[in-house]
């Protein structure tokens, strides 16, 4: 435990319980050589001509990198102005400007150039009839080079039925979007991911009993649908239950680089209303369930050697044993202007702080 907590060295006071079945935090119950370790964004510092040196945070590491990148300060610090992000995939971001074009920009990942940064606009958004595209919810892609991969497909989800696809560096015609027209309301609220496995994008309904899969070569308004039979229910005292009524409820989807299938569920709760009435989220229960190919969602505490990262950008997993500092079985949480979370899934830490200083967006091993 004062290992864990040394390696975090929060500046603010977290929340630090032990659970023999539920992770709560009120305490109610490859190589290294060759990637780079996850990381997040601190900050940048200004260098001048609207540059700064970008300060990031490796997973495994305890104190702050500044690597040589200088990054747009806007994108560091005004997530409001001309570029807004509307998501981020594989180090990439998502950029919807006032023009209405989305664009794939890699000036956020500290390991690509800073003197020739790649923006890629993809074509106009088509608006399909009785749905909206000014309001993503995330942007996946199918893999770490949509500026050259000919297979690389990007998926741009919208709030509501819309669902759209696009390959940014296809050869044989011009890039346009796919649209899809979602049937099933329960998706409409979620987030895309792509599975590697699978080779399909994978979205969970809300409140975790559905997962839909759509095709990116085929695409269909017909997806593949699984039923979630969730097993091993942990048995939870009245209180327990009543706190989790009481949250607000997400899922996540993540693949593990083995292939393995992880349904997150976060219950969230106000902690606060800052200045301006907006209300501060932070984690109280997170449960994590293993999915297997029959739609068998067995609750587990234990998800051996991994790390799952969850943050505005695609989830993803990483190894822990490929990069030295890491803990394994555990849960890492950023969300912007909001909340830090670090969970050990066995039930030993859960801590949980506001901070509102930095972009959410955990940035997955890099090839180096």
């Amino acid at each position: 435990m004062s290992l864990f907590l040394s390696r975090l060295r929060l500046g603010k006071e977290g929340l630090v319980r032990r659970s023999s079945l539920l992770i709560l935090s009120n305490g109610l119950s490859s190589s290294s050589l060759h990637q780079s370790p996850p990381c997040n964004i601190l900050g940048a510092k200004p260098c001048g001509e609207g540059l700064g040196k970008l300060i990031i945070k490796n997973a495994n590491e305890r104190d702050p990198t500044e690597p040589e990148k200088k990054v747009p300060m806007e994108l560091v610090y005004n997530n409001h102005g001309n570029d807004t992000i509307v998501g981020a995939s594989h180090g990439w971001i998502a950029t919807l400007k006032n023009d209405g074009i989305l664009r794939l920009q890699d000036d956020l990942n500290p390991y690509a150039s800073y003197t020739e940064p790649k923006h890629i606009p993809l074509p106009p958004l088509v608006t399909m009839r009785h749905c909206q595209t000014k309001i993503i919810t995330n942007v996946s892609m199918s893999s770490s080079f949509p500026d050259d991969d000919e297979t690389c497909v990007v998926a741009a989800k919208f709030l509501g039925a819309q669902l759209s696809f696009c390959k940014p560096a296809s050869q044989s015609c011009k890039p346009e979007w796919t649209n899809i027209r979602i049937k099933n309301p329960c998706f409409y609220s979620s987030r895309v991911v792509f599975s590697k496995k699978e080779e399909m994008f994978r979205i969970v309904g809300y409140g975790g009993h559905l997962i839909g899969s759509w095709d990116p070569c085929k695409p269909s308004e017909d997806p593949k649908l699984q039923t979630l039979h969730f097993q091993k229910l942990p048995k939870l005292p009245k209180s327990t239950r009543e706190l989790m009524d009481s949250c607000c409820k997400s899922e996540r989807l993540v693949e593990s680089p083995t292939g393995e299938t992880f349904l997150v569920k976060m219950y969230r709760k106000t902690a606060e209303i800052s200045k301006g009435g907006i209300a501060k989220m932070k984690t109280r229960a997170l449960m994590v369930f293993k999915i297997d190919e029959e739609g068998n969602a067995v609750y587990t505490q234990d998800i051996g050697d991994l790390v799952i990262f969850l943050s505005d950008s695609e989830p993803f997993c990483a190894l822990a044993a490929s990069f030295p500092g890491l803990h394994s079985n555990h849960v890492e949480f950023l969300e912007a202007f909001n909340e830090v979370a670090y969970i050990d899934l066995s039930g030993h830490a859960f801590i949980s702080y506001i901070d509102s200083h930095f972009p959410a967006y955990y940035i997955p091993p890099q090839k180096i």
